[in-house]
């Protein structure tokens, strides 16, 4: 109990100091992140050898190792994936990309999520609420390259986290199941420093008391590599402006439905084969 009122005296002065050294000057800085992701085979993996599973993440290297960059100030960020060119095919990933987050706003005085998205074609730009995540601050501490982070966790609906994502098995529970299905909750463990006094974060985590710089769920993980503070290079941070308005659900919903006509084309096609 001592130990946890001590950290949390440190964890205030830390703040107050830090946000009054900031709100004295233009800040501005820019954070990069990488993410990896385990890929689960489920049946299929216990089928395959350990080189087969090896050749499949080499072939997926793409879409389980991203790099990211963060804009951020103190109250808006715009978070945007590096593009990444195939080692073995010399091509983007195409198909990948329409299930990718594409470049992601944050307003976090206006509580507004701004994300410009391209399905098959057709821009999107899908505004809605930022994600409200509940954290729990917890008591442990750790050093990420310069910085001293503390620990939070949250329980978050994991629909919330990949809405811009698809896979067949969402459509299959959309067509079969006739209530409502039941709701798959993520656990969160985030790492966040006070020394960036700044209540944002890579993809859709944000609202702790300093930057984010460790974000781990189920198989993926999104770690800071690099933090630049005022940058002479400074990038705009500025919402996405193109595309045809929509929020969130509206958008699932309308991936959902698309990719349904899909495998219905495909099918009748097979069928008259």
């Amino acid at each position: 109990m001592q130990f946890k009122s001590i950290l949390l005296l440190n964890i205030v002065l830390i703040l107050i100091f830090n946000t009054k050294h900031l709100s004295a000057q233009d800040f501005q800085g820019k954070a990069y992140y990488f993410s990896k992701s385990k890929m689960n085979l489920g049946r299929w993996g216990a089928r395959m050898s350990e080189a087969q599973k090896k050749q499949v993440n080499n072939r997926l290297k793409n879409r389980l190792e991203k790099t990211y960059i963060l804009d951020f100030n103190t109250t808006e960020s715009l978070f945007i994936e590096e593009e990444k060119v195939d080692a073995i095919s010399g091509a983007t990933d195409t198909w990948g990309t329409n299930f990718s987050r594409g470049k992601q706003y944050k307003n976090i005085l206006e509580n507004k999520l701004v994300q410009a998205q391209e399905f098959y074609g057709k821009r999107f730009l899908v505004v809605d609420e930022l994600q409200t995540i509940k954290w729990e601050m917890g008591n442990e501490v750790k050093q990420i390259g310069d910085y001293t982070c503390f620990k939070a966790t949250a329980i978050v609906p994991e629909k919330e986290l990949s809405w811009y994502n698809f896979s067949w098995n969402q459509l299959q529970s959309n067509t079969t199941n006739t209530n409502e299905p039941d709701i798959k909750l993520t656990q969160i463990e985030a790492w966040y420093t006070l020394q960036i006094p700044v209540r944002n974060g890579p993809a859709e985590f944000w609202g702790l008391p300093g930057l984010i710089l460790e974000v781990s769920m189920e198989n993926t993980t999104i770690l800071c590599s690099q933090i630049i503070m005022n940058p002479n290079d400074r990038s705009k941070i500025k919402a996405p402006e193109k595309g045809e308005l929509i929020n969130k659900s509206d958008y699932r919903a309308t991936v959902i439905e698309k990719m349904s006509e899909m495998r219905n084309s495909y099918g009748r096609r097979r069928s008259r084969g």
